[in-house]
């Protein structure tokens, strides 16, 4: 029993077993919502509830103790008490008490006791016995009891005022520690036009608490909060051996306000200290567009470099419309992964790219690497100066495809200030202020020309 003022307060300890009923849902920055119903019988009056084993990163300030049925018990006061027993956490506990020194002897085996003041536990442990001072421990400890405060398992203690009897009670809290992304493998179509996507969902559990039987619900999106609390969670695993995922075994999905949330039918065990994935989707075969793009760096329009070249790689994309069999459904951010089968039949990985929340109906594009059969070279072929800030300058671009099939190459030039093309090989596409493109075809094993002069005032 414990004394509030003049009141006696009955205590009361549930466990993890009361618990019948635990939905948790995640969210991306590192948090999560539980919400756990417990079924407890309440003494009627003033009453210490230590609800135990709940999150070691939960925030205090957030927990909500509510009557699912029943009257609703009036709270005086709430104590999280995070401080787990361990050998060092219960030694410094006793830092000003007295403790027991047990020595066995090194021949007989024989204990002998000794009583000692602990005075300090911090790098080391300083004892003081009847007669002297030593550091270290010299033997083991025993120790009369666990302090109050110390607890084997996260414990939430709330002084409650109750009707009495039996109630279901329900305890929700955000925490800390749990968080969750989604990663795909993409694998290309023998002719390459296609491509068939898996995602896994890859949730991360260090709250300090497992949940048993849990309804799971992740949200997608960029949630505002007020605390910054930045914690490195990720976990570099690899998805090439991952069995495709059930068409059935993903999760259904709804808007929710300006965010996605994602629903699992089926129930699962979010332990403490784990890494788990479920599957998110499994997509048919989809058409994708293949390309090469070569961004030119900042043209030296204010000094002559004719005659000089740079040879550059362009960088190989692809990418396919989010819709689709299996898709035409929001895609939460991740990393995909994109695999091809060599001339054997095995799955060769062939580069990855991350990308953003992605809208039904938007394009997914992936950044596969740089293309080794195919080499821009580039030259300035003319330079003249209008003053200081304007000049005129002539490019001359060579393209070549050693690859035994055609390719497209698109350049993209930037340029800056007041510009015009005065005169080119080819039409341009002005894709922005400071941008001018041109798509340029390449024949098999061949090689094309893009000749441009362009204007410039800054």
């Amino acid at each position: 029993m414990i004394e509030d003022g003049s009141t006696t307060a009955a205590e009361l300890t549930s466990h993890a077993q009361d618990r019948v009923g635990t939905a948790v849902t995640i969210y991306n920055g590192d948090f999560a919502l539980v919400k756990e119903q417990r079924k407890l019988t309440l003494p009627a009056g003033l009453v210490e509830l230590r609800l135990r084993e709940v999150s070691a990163e939960m925030q205090a300030e957030t927990a909500s103790l509510v009557a699912v049925t029943g009257e609703q018990p009036t709270l005086y006061e709430q104590n999280l008490d995070f401080d787990l027993l361990s050998p060092s956490s219960l030694l410094q506990k006793y830092v000003g008490s007295e403790v027991t020194v047990i020595r066995s002897h090194p021949t007989t085996g024989e204990d002998t006791r000794e009583n000692a003041t602990v005075l300090a536990a911090n790098s080391g442990v300083v004892l003081r016995f009847a007669d002297r001072i030593e550091t270290d421990i010299p033997g083991r400890l025993s120790f009369g009891a666990v302090p109050d405060n110390l607890r084997d398992r996260p414990t939430l203690s709330v002084l409650i005022d109750a009707a009495g009897g039996e109630q279901l009670l329900e305890l929700s809290y955000l925490t800390r520690g749990m968080s969750w992304r989604a990663d795909y493998v993409a694998n290309l179509s023998a002719d390459g036009k296609g491509v068939s996507l898996s995602g896994w969902v890859t949730l991360t559990n260090r709250s300090g608490a497992t949940y048993r039987d849990a309804t799971l619900q992740l949200v997608a999106g960029t949630v505002n909060r007020v605390n910054d609390y930045s914690f490195d969670l990720e976990e570099e695993r690899s998805m090439s051996r991952m069995a495709k995922p059930a068409a059935s075994a993903g999760p259904s999905q709804e808007s929710l306000f300006d965010f996605h949330l994602y629903t699992y039918d089926r129930k699962t065990i979010l332990a403490d200290n784990q890494v788990k994935q479920l599957a998110l989707l499994s997509t048919g075969s989809v058409p994708i567009r293949h390309e090469y793009l070569l961004r030119g760096s900042f043209h030296p329009y204010t000094g002559r470099r004719n005659g000089e070249k740079t040879k550059q790689k362009p960088a190989t994309f692809v990418e396919f419309d989010n819709k689709g069999e299996g898709l035409d459904k929001p895609l939460p951010a991740g990393i995909v992964r994109v695999y091809t089968k060599d001339s054997n039949g095995g799955a060769q990985f062939i580069g990855e790219d991350r990308i953003g929340h992605t809208a039904k109906g938007e394009v997914v594009r992936l950044k596969l690497g740089e293309a080794f059969d195919v080499t821009v070279e580039r030259t300035q072929t003319d330079y003249a100066s209008f003053g200081e800030r304007a000049a005129q300058t002539g490019h001359h671009i060579e393209i070549r495809n050693a690859r035994d099939v055609p390719v497209k190459v698109k350049l993209e030039e930037p340029i800056p200030g007041e510009w015009s093309v005065v005169r080119a090989s080819q039409a341009h596409v002005k894709e922005s202020a400071g941008v001018a493109s041109w798509v340029v075809e390449v024949t098999a094993e061949g090689t094309a020309v893009l000749e441009y002069t362009v204007r410039a005032k800054w």
